[in-house]
């Protein structure tokens, strides 16, 4: 469960620090909104270096299923736009995805 809860924190943080650049460049805010965006976009890399995953590109791999998720969720609560029947379809299979990735049974 802590594995879940530090993807979705990395997405979290990536996906604030990402929208404070938006925000500054696309809805006219201060460029004072860098600042924390920098700031959360390495709060995400710090994050995603405590991936239980042994290689950085698998690592990577799970957290794309869980950023999809996240995106959608951010969708709806932040920017007030509830995802379609499609995105949920697409987010479940990406989830999906992530999780055999991040619980397949690996010889070492």
């Amino acid at each position: 469960m802590q594995t879940v809860l530090i993807y979705f924190l990395a997405a979290l943080a990536e996906i604030a620090g990402c929208f404070a650049f938006w925000a500054w460049f696309r809805l006219d805010k201060s460029v004072f909104w860098l600042v924390p965006g920098m700031l959360l976009l390495g709060a995400f890399a710090w994050l995603l270096t405590f991936s239980p995953a042994d290689q950085a590109g698998r690592a990577y791999a799970i957290y794309g299923g869980v950023y999809i998720v996240s995106s959608l969720l951010w969708l709806w609560v932040v920017e007030g736009h509830r995802p379609d029947q499609w995105d949920v379809i697409g987010a479940v299979i990406c989830l999906a995805g992530a999780g055999v990735i991040l619980w397949a049974p690996r010889s070492m």
